[in-house]
């Protein structure tokens, strides 16, 4: 991949526990590191659970491979453009350790009541 095609800039999280100043643990989603990344939509969906509607869409990322990138896991999720995505899945890009593939899905937590039919 061109490095011309790593044109989104992303932020990579963890969720765990920190300590405050006075020494308090604070459990919360901390910053590993921004990296750039291309973007690719390859997915979107709507469910209807419970008398509620849901929409999510997945995409797929690829950054290049480093010492962060390559421990990504799906506990861990990505900011792209103010929005979060939950990492679903990590694979090498190209297979020669140069490329990371993320998949991850934003969903809409704000669930719209759907009318019950008459």
């Amino acid at each position: 991949m061109d490095s011309g095609d790593f044109d989104r800039r992303i932020t990579l999280q963890r969720y765990g526990t920190t300590y405050n100043e006075f020494n308090e643990p604070e459990s919360g989603w901390t910053d590993l590191g921004k990296r750039w990344a291309s973007k690719e939509d390859v997915s979107d969906g709507e469910k209807v659970r419970a008398a509620q509607v849901g929409a999510s869409v997945s995409a797929r990322f690829r950054v290049r491979y480093d010492a962060l990138t390559k421990t990504l896991t799906a506990a861990d999720r990505l900011i792209c453009e103010d929005v979060e995505y939950q990492i679903s899945g990590t694979k090498e890009g190209d297979g020669r350790r140069r490329e990371i593939e993320i998949t991850a899905a934003r969903s809409n937590d704000n669930l719209v009541p759907v009318e019950p039919a008459p």
